[in-house]
């Protein structure tokens, strides 16, 4: 049976980077006694699959991985059950929010990411005089037809129109709230966005500035949709 376990990483965890998270989930799944299945082979490992690596010192609250377990004749395995039996082990900082049972057929997490939301506030020493001209520049900077920037990897840098890979941008009280598109092609970063609106101003980009939060991972349905990744499943009754 494949499941796909959606969790939050607040506080703290959010210092720890995503190798360690994978670590710590496969040694959460022992103490929680999941029959999770392994690989064959001589170095037998657990299958397990996440979602979208989240950058350290971003919270989350839609955080995603797929594995697969042989519970499935177990009268007592439920999404409630193992939720539970999850949640007993983890860490102050990470919290499992549900555990849904995937069709067969289904393609793991990571493959089908197409998007993420996040939220993004001031840090308290970062607030701004003026929130209102900060957000009338940031609306007009998102309503322009093309925003263009360069993009640079460790090998190369390229020019990018960022406009259609941002799927929406808006003020949340005084926060910034943004989706924009993730997953394996164009994996668009919020600080990039928001690097690319302070050049926009030949304003300097404070790195340490907001407080980022992803809010939610999205995967295309068969009809084109975005939903939320943990709707690709169902709960086991």
């Amino acid at each position: 049976m494949k499941i796909r376990i959606k969790f939050s990483k607040q506080g703290y965890m959010k210092f720890v980077g995503h190798l360690d998270i994978m670590r710590y989930f496969q040694k959460a799944m022992r103490r929680g006694k999941i029959n999770i299945r392994y690989s064959e082979g001589f170095s037998p490992h657990q299958i397990m699959s996440f979602a979208a690596p989240l950058g350290v010192g971003i919270t989350s609250n839609g955080e995603y991985l797929d594995i697969e377990v042989t519970d499935q004749d177990t009268p007592s395995f439920t999404s409630q059950t193992m939720t539970k039996s999850l949640n007993q082990v983890m860490v102050e900082g990470i919290q499992i929010l549900s555990c849904r049972k995937l069709p067969d057929t289904s393609k793991n997490a990571m493959s089908i990411v197409c998007a993420a939301d996040y939220t993004l506030r001031f840090r308290e020493r970062a607030i701004l005089e003026d929130l209102e001209m900060f957000f009338e520049k940031l609306s007009a900077f998102y309503s322009q037809d093309q925003i263009m920037i360069t993009k640079k990897t460790k090998r190369s840098q390229r020019k990018l129109d960022l406009k259609p890979l941002i799927y929406h941008l808006e003020r949340r009280g005084n926060a910034v709230f943004m989706q924009v598109s993730a997953g394996s092609g164009d994996n668009i970063k919020p600080e990039l966005v928001m690097e690319s609106f302070y050049e926009s101003q030949n304003w300097e980009y404070p790195p340490f500035g907001f407080l980022i939060q992803r809010e939610e991972v999205y995967g295309h349905d068969q009809a084109g949709n975005k939903i939320p990744l943990e709707e690709f499943g169902e709960n086991i009754e």
